[in-house]
């Protein structure tokens, strides 16, 4: 998880350096899809985080997860996911955390 410290010293420091105020997040879009057991069963959880600012939507934040506590347990049973947590792209798998270069949600799916 050193990629995990990484990123916070790096928000850190620009969070520190910057003097902007940044509007306050809302959540933009939210979906769950329960999967049936026949596939496998579990969740896949989608998030996206932003605000509007001059009439356009930015994004901030987001997170797409398939959870199923049955196939891993640990890290909230979180199989594949991948989140901008910490203003890194990074990747979980099976309790790996790698970082991964953001071309579009189109690419993610």
């Amino acid at each position: 998880m050193d990629y995990s410290i990484r990123c916070a010293r790096v928000v850190h420091i620009c969070l520190s350096e910057s003097r902007v105020k940044l509007p306050k997040e809302i959540l933009l879009e939210q979906e769950r899809f329960e999967l049936r057991p026949k596939s496998g069963g579990g969740l896949l959880s989608y998030e996206v985080w932003g605000y509007q600012e001059k009439g356009t939507t930015l994004v901030a934040r987001d997170h797409l997860a398939c959870i199923n506590h049955s196939i891993w347990h640990l890290d909230h049973g979180r199989v594949p996911g991948f989140d901008n947590a910490h203003d890194c792209h990074h990747r979980h798998y099976m309790g790996e955390v790698t970082a991964v270069e953001f071309t579009g949600y189109e690419a993610i799916l």
